[in-house]
């Protein structure tokens, strides 16, 4: 049987899990497809980009991320949620005498991956749903993780918003402090196609995502879920515990409306994307 490849695209943490699992074993050959996965340690806005340029079929990027990028033009569009539940962002500065008070966070320099991702957008509808704003030359671009811990280590940037649990192992070890958290009022990741490939493989597509709703199924009924992150991922048990029960994987290709209209509501009030935007044509319609 000849195997349709597929180049997939995603961040280097437990959220994929259940995709890697299903390709350990076999499941994605079994469906006639060859799973070629590439790592995005710099998150949403690089993946966005992978899609524009065809570096890319698909990716599992942030909601809001891939929402407005489609909207500014991306040629791509959401063929299935990804995760149903919301991101809890840390909120974190360098863990030395300096740490800025909550209530004056949205005055520092922030630290981001780049313009368009997750740590980009999600200060600014953080400060939107507190009635404050951030202006643009507050954010510094560190490309990742380690880029943000240089950063704030040398006091170009005081505040980093990132992934609560991606972060716990540099807060334990005292290289990041967290001052606080923001839950993304929307489920926090999507599947995104770009367009050529749906057209050309409308069919193997379903096939794909039926093989990852399969797998998710199967992990969160998964007792031993917890411990296989935490020696994948170098998360403490009892971290991966916490974050295994606060997460829900979608098992079905639908996308709420409402979530839809929501993310673009809150783009166009953070003034991410223009007013006459709206939210159809971003979604892939069957036939």
């Amino acid at each position: 049987m000849s195997l349709t490849k597929l180049t997939v695209g995603g961040v280097p943490e437990h959220f994929n899990l259940p995709i890697h699992l299903a390709n350990e074993s076999g499941a994605f050959e079994a469906a006639g497809i060859e799973l070629d996965w590439k790592n995005f340690g710099d998150g949403t806005g690089a993946m966005t980009q992978a899609l524009r340029n065809g570096d890319c079929d698909i990716c599992i990027l942030l909601t809001e991320g891939i929402i407005a990028d489609i909207l500014k033009g991306n040629p791509s569009k959401i063929i299935s949620g990804y995760v149903k539940s919301p991101l809890t962002w840390g909120i974190h500065t360098y863990d030395n005498e300096v740490v800025p008070k909550k209530e004056k966070i949205f005055e520092e320099k922030i630290a981001i991956s780049r313009k368009g991702s997750g740590s980009h957008l999600m200060p600014i509808v953080d400060a939107l749903l507190k009635g404050q704003s951030i202006e643009d030359d507050q954010f510094v671009i560190i490309k990742d993780i380690n880029g943000a811990l240089k950063s704030l280590d040398k006091k170009e940037t005081s505040i980093f918003y990132w992934e609560k649990y991606t972060t716990k192992p540099y807060v334990s070890k005292g290289q990041l402090k967290r001052i606080g958290e923001f839950n993304s009022p929307w489920p926090c990741f999507m599947i995104a196609a770009r367009e050529e490939v749906i057209a050309q493989y409308p069919k193997e597509l379903d096939k794909f995502l039926k093989v990852i709703h399969n797998s998710c199924e199967q992990f969160m009924k998964n007792p031993d879920a917890p411990k296989l992150v935490s020696e994948r991922y170098g998360l403490k048990l009892k971290d991966a515990e916490y974050w295994f029960h606060s997460t829900e994987w979608t098992t079905d290709s639908w996308v709420s409306d409402k979530t839809l209209t929501s993310v673009v509501f809150a783009l166009k009030e953070a003034g991410i994307i223009d007013q006459d935007r709206d939210s159809k044509n971003i979604v892939w319609k069957r036939d």
